[in-house]
């Protein structure tokens, strides 16, 4: 990861206690609401808060309201030459891991990047919670029952509902179900594009 020099490290929330309250109530929306997306409301921050390079602003509003210093995050190669790391760092105090298995939080710059399913932490049967939250950063979503559309299912889910996402590995669903087998352990999922997101827990039933 670059190590660039402070003035090279771009503004995080202008009103930081206000912006990461706003942008955490609308992680719990999205979480409650899977494959319902959410936009943030970014102008709440006045200076507008610069992202660094490789990021979707809303996944970097998320992880600024998410991570504090107790927070273990590990990025993808994406980021690499980015200021993403010191970015983090600096705004939330959290630790930069160079192994995924390790983060309480993975940042993804592309999403054919996420790491296989078994490298990342999933939490145990007596500590389910100990899991990672991935922020995933997609090309693009559609939540209409288009061509390639997943139907979702399960709690906070009305019915069905429909999610495509472009830039996916092929083999997301399968790992994804492969790891249900152990609920509640498993990994609880962000994906954004530009300043919005959807949310994917893991107790959302998902089929192709």
């Amino acid at each position: 990861m670059m190590q660039p020099s402070l003035k090279d490290i771009g503004r995080g929330f202008s009103n930081p206690t206000l912006c990461s309250q706003a942008v955490f109530r609308q992680s719990l929306v999205a979480l409650s609401l899977p494959g319902q997306p959410q936009t943030l409301d970014l102008n709440l921050s006045n200076p507008a808060m610069q992202a660094p390079e490789n990021a979707h602003a809303a996944a970097a509003a998320l992880l600024l309201a998410l991570l504090d210093q107790d927070c273990k995050v590990w990025l993808s190669d994406g980021f690499a030459n980015s200021h993403a790391a010191a970015w983090l760092r600096f705004h939330t105090g959290c630790t930069v891991v160079t192994n995924a298995i390790e983060a309480d939080f993975v940042w993804i710059a592309h999403a054919n990047e996420l790491p296989a399913f078994e490298n990342l932490a999933q939490g145990n049967a007596q500590y389910p919670e100990l899991s990672a939250t991935c922020v995933v950063q997609v090309l693009d979503f559609d939540t209409a029952p288009v061509a390639g559309a997943w139907t979702l299912s399960g709690p906070g889910v009305n019915g069905t509902g429909h999610l495509k996402l472009v830039g996916l590995s092929d083999n997301f669903l399968s790992e994804r179900r492969n790891s249900q087998i152990h609920a509640p352990c498993g990994l609880d999922f962000f994906f954004t594009h530009n300043d919005s997101l959807i949310g994917l827990p893991r107790s959302t039933q998902v089929k192709d």
